[in-house]
């Protein structure tokens, strides 16, 4: 399916790793043109030399913290003119209210909450002058299932949920669409982190973390494509009624009663 996004160009923050590089892979297929974030300068250059060589786009490393003063300033600045802005950046920290302490809990915060809501600020005004835009923001369902084991995130992700509704209700009245994505668990060494951060939490030995993959959807959780595929369909005219809203890819998981 042609989405027709060839030519356009999108800002993707963390994007040397897991759901991140796969947005990169997956918008560069489409013919995008790309600017991608991350810290690691290294990693981020040698991914866009090979999408740059693989599928004729451009591709602009920017190594960046972007929770050091200045720096989405400085992003924004110099990606210049951009049609899809991808929120991907931060890592909350798993566990519960007392094995987070407080400077976890706001390190965490201040990447993927702060951060999204700071590069929504700068980004959407530009996207406005030039007659429109796409926001993704990468949630994730901790954030419509809230989990006292995730607590730091699952209230994070709550936050962005809410952002993500209000500033995407109106937002088509500037011709900008503003979505977000809900993924489940995903197969991403953020996962398996997680996995024995909890294996710890219910079963003090974090070696048993494998022992919670039966406790998924088919087992397994989801894989990175299956995310992908969707957010850079979200990004595309063919969703151009689609705003204010958050589309879940978790397997289920919300929708079920029980614990996994």
């Amino acid at each position: 399916m042609d989405l027709g996004l060839k030519g356009r160009t999108a800002l993707i923050t963390g994007a040397s790793q897991g759901i991140g590089e796969g947005l990169a892979v997956g918008f560069a297929e489409e013919g995008v043109n790309l600017h991608l974030a991350a810290r690691r300068g290294d990693i981020l250059t040698e991914l866009a030399n090979r999408l740059t060589g693989e599928h004729g786009i451009s591709a602009t490393p920017h190594a960046v913290d972007l929770t050091e003063s200045g720096a989405p300033e400085a992003l924004v600045a110099a990606a210049g003119e951009v049609d899809i802005l991808v929120n991907n950046a931060g890592v909350v920290p798993g566990g519960d209210l007392f094995s987070i302490d407080a400077q976890a809990w706001r390190q965490g915060w201040e990447l993927k909450v702060l951060g999204y809501i700071d590069l929504c600020r700068l980004v959407y005004p530009r996207m406005k002058a030039q007659g429109g835009g796409v926001i993704v923001n990468n949630i994730g369902n901790a954030g419509e299932r809230y989990d006292a084991a995730y607590i730091a995130g699952t209230t994070a992700n709550a936050s962005l949920m809410a952002f993500t509704r209000a500033l995407g209700g109106p937002s088509l009245d500037d011709n900008i669409r503003v979505v977000g994505v809900n993924p489940g668990p995903v197969d991403t060494d953020r996962i398996y982190k997680l996995l024995k951060r909890r294996a710890v939490d219910w079963y003090g030995d974090e070696s048993r973390w494998k022992e919670l993959l039966k406790r998924y959807p088919l087992g397994r959780p989801a894989h990175v494509a299956e995310i992908v595929d969707q957010m850079v369909f979200l990004a595309s005219d063919r969703a151009g009624y689609t705003t204010g809203t958050i589309i879940t890819i978790d397997g289920g998981i919300a929708s079920r009663s029980s614990i996994i």
